[in-house]
């Protein structure tokens, strides 16, 4: 049953033509009169409405009540897949979530598994070479995509209703029976290679990845991959097949089917596209658990570059789960820095003292271990310090006393009020089950994220900031050139050199820049 969910209050004003200022009923144009019904008479000529905005604020609406679509979950084959009917268009979206990622395997394996999904598209199939399998979709009209992540995979397709069939049969032979054919797995490797040299000229991606670096230490999520790593044996046919053997079998699988096919029409398909996949063999390795690093400090990776990307973050506390802690640190986010404009952190960094052209907060949650909380922007090198000052400022006033009523009513709002755009498609509501399942949350968890927001007091903000926003374990990496920066990163910790492979080391005389001018 579809439930629904009361938005805030909004007045609708529609200016027509019969209610302008100075106009009577009777100048209105032909159709419905101003003050008249479908079934009664008219008004008088000579009758005079209320006009302007003493008229307007007496306006009153019912609550607007909005009834999401949902999708219905079904088990075939054991497998769980979500379905949801939309005849809009002739067309279908089929989606499959694959568990099993880089995460799960050991460093040696990070190559292959983060070369699979693209070879998986771009090798063929055992029965057909890569132009044959392009030239089978071109002939189908249908596209399809496939992505992967730290804990699994991804592949969608997107097709014609009168060929479904085939689109079907092709995505399966790609997922079931993949070629990995050997052009396409050196072309991967090349492409990797020019990647992994060109990151030290993209200063911000280089702050994020060498940030988890630094954070996460030997973990997959601080992995990053090296040259040296790119080789024969680890993209070898014998390795690709194992690990796609260990994490492409029906126990792994989610499944979602969005658009123009009936739940009857659609069992029947999905029954024959799962009956081709092996049964797991294997039990997947677990995820390691990370051991964040705590503690403050300042590590430098010089870049002659115009602008420092400035990061500051350390151990968040709160992991993705249906708990008071969670519900308010995703308010207390959007107050800090998640909420754009209105934010503290936009507020302060660029409008009131135009240190940067913007700056935004992170408080990331995953579902097994705690993530990361802090604040990300970009300045002119000679302003970095006092960028850096600011945010722990800014961090400090948080901590300090509980939101204001308003700001916390607004960042609620900000979030049911996105909440329509959840639902544009029938594919974008299939793809959040399948998501949500894959995290294992509870069903119907974005109604409950919903509901359980509403709820939060400025109170519980200050409770989760006081207990899981500390400055004092916060590392500060610093992408830019440290001969520009002013003196005074010292009081924040230890200065380290960090150099584009992670590795570091006190750096006890750094070559600061001069000193701001007073005032």
């Amino acid at each position: 049953m579809n439930r629904s969910i009361r938005w805030p209050s909004v007045v609708l004003v529609v200016l027509l033509g019969g209610c302008l200022p100075g106009m009577r009923s009777g100048s209105a144009p032909d159709g419905l009169q101003p003050g008249a019904s479908a079934s009664g008479p008219p008004a008088a000529a000579d009758t005079l409405f209320p006009v302007g905005r003493a008229a307007v604020e007496t306006l009153t609406f019912p609550p607007l009540v909005f009834s999401p679509p949902e999708a219905t979950e079904h088990d075939v084959l054991g497998v769980p897949v979500f379905h949801l009917e939309d005849d809009t268009f002739p067309l279908v979206d089929f989606f499959v979530q694959i568990r099993g990622g880089v995460s799960h395997f050991h460093r040696s394996d990070a190559p292959a598994m983060t070369a699979l999904s693209s070879l998986i598209r771009t090798g063929g199939t055992e029965s057909m070479e890569p132009d044959t399998v392009e030239a089978r979709l071109d002939l189908l009209a249908a596209q399809v995509g496939f992505g992967s992540g730290g804990g699994g995979s991804y592949a969608s397709l997107n097709a014609l209703t009168p060929t479904l069939d085939d689109a079907m049969e092709l995505l399966r032979e790609l997922l079931v029976n993949p070629g990995f054919d050997d052009a396409a797995v050196e072309v991967w490797a090349d492409q990797e290679r020019e990647r992994l040299r060109r990151r030290v000229e993209d200063p911000g991606s280089l702050a994020f990845s060498e940030f988890n670096r630094l954070v996460f230490g030997n973990h997959p999520v601080g992995w990053v991959l090296t040259d040296a790593e790119i080789t024969e044996d680890a993209l070898s046919r014998e390795r690709l097949k194992r690990l796609h053997e260990m994490t492409h079998c029906r126990e792994n699988l989610i499944v979602g089917v969005a658009g123009d096919l009936s739940w009857p029409d659609a069992e029947p398909r999905i029954h024959a596209f799962l009956a081709a996949w092996p049964p797991c063999m294997h039990p997947l390795p677990p995820t390691p658990l990370p051991e964040l690093r705590r503690g403050g400090g300042v590590w430098i990776l010089p870049r002659p570059v115009e602008q420092t990307t400035v990061v500051v973050a350390g151990p968040g506390g709160i992991r993705q789960e249906d708990s008071p802690e969670y519900f308010a640190s995703r308010i207390a986010n959007t107050i800090l820095g998640a909420g754009g404009f209105t934010s503290r952190l936009f507020q302060r960094v660029r409008t009131e003292r135009g240190l940067a052209y913007g700056a935004s907060s992170v408080w990331t949650t995953p579902s097994r271990y705690e993530g990361l909380v802090g604040a990300v922007t970009a300045t002119r090198p000679e302003r970095t310090v006092e960028a850096v000052e600011l945010l722990f400022e800014i961090f400090g006033e948080f901590r300090d006393a509980p939101p204001e009523a308003e700001e916390v009513q607004r960042a609620v709002e900000q979030a049911v009020n996105g909440y329509v755009f959840a639902f544009e498609s029938a594919g974008q509501v299939v793809n959040r089950r399948m998501s949500d399942r894959a995290m294992e949350l509870p069903d119907r968890w974005f109604e409950r994220y919903l509901e359980e927001i509403q709820r939060v007091t400025p109170e519980d903000i200050h409770a989760v900031v006081e207990r899981h926003l500390d400055p004092s374990a916060m590392v500060i990496l610093l992408v830019g050139d440290p001969e520009r920066f002013a003196p005074g990163l010292e009081r924040f910790g230890p200065i380290h050199l960090l150099s584009a492979d992670g590795s570091y080391e006190r750096w006890d005389s750094p070559p600061w820049g001069p000193s701001p001018p007073e005032g």
